[in-house]
C-alpha cells in the first residue's frame, strides 16, 4: 500500500488532565501516515485520485485547536476517525501525537502516543 506522510505539523491546543494545561494550552506536534492506493493518481495525474493533504492538515488543525480533551489518546482517535470518515481513499491511518512540554517532573525530550486505525476495524 502506498503512503502519504505529513510530519511535524505543529498546533496549539488545550488538551490535558491538569488544570494549567487546560488554561494555558501548549504545543502539540502531529505526524500522520495515510495508507492510500495511489495507482490511479499516478496514471491520471489528477488531484481527485489522491488525498489532498492541504485539506488533511486543515482537518487536523480544526480538531487539535478545537474542543479540548483530557487525553492525547482521545485526540489521536478523533483525528484518525475523522480522516477515515472524510477521505474515502484512505484505507488506514497512523497518528502520532507528540506532547513535548508535558507537565512532568524529570528530564525528557518528548512524550508521544501512536495509534493505527483502519477502515476495516
Amino acid at each position: 500500500m502506498d503512503k502519504i506522510t505529513l510530519k511535524g505539523m505543529e498546533f496549539f491546543g488545550y488538551h490535558g488532565v491538569g488544570k494549567i494545561e487546560r488554561q494555558r494550552g501548549q504545543i502539540f506536534i502531529i505526524d500522520v501516515v495515510m495508507h492510500v492506493d495511489l495507482s490511479q493518481a499516478c496514471l491520471t495525474d489528477q488531484l481527485d485520485k489522491t488525498v489532498d493533504y492541504s485539506f488533511v492538515l486543515k482537518e487536523i488543525e480544526r480538531i487539535v485547536e478545537g474542543k479540548p480533551y483530557y487525553l492525547i489518546e482521545k485526540v489521536a482517535a478523533v483525528v484518525s476517525d475523522n480522516l477515515l470518515e472524510k477521505f474515502p481513499l484512505i484505507e488506514s491511518v497512523e497518528v502520532v501525537i507528540h506532547k513535548p512540554d508535558a507537565p512532568m517532573d524529570g528530564i525528557f525530550d518528548d512524550v508521544s502516543i501512536s495509534i493505527e486505525r483502519s477502515r476495516h476495524d
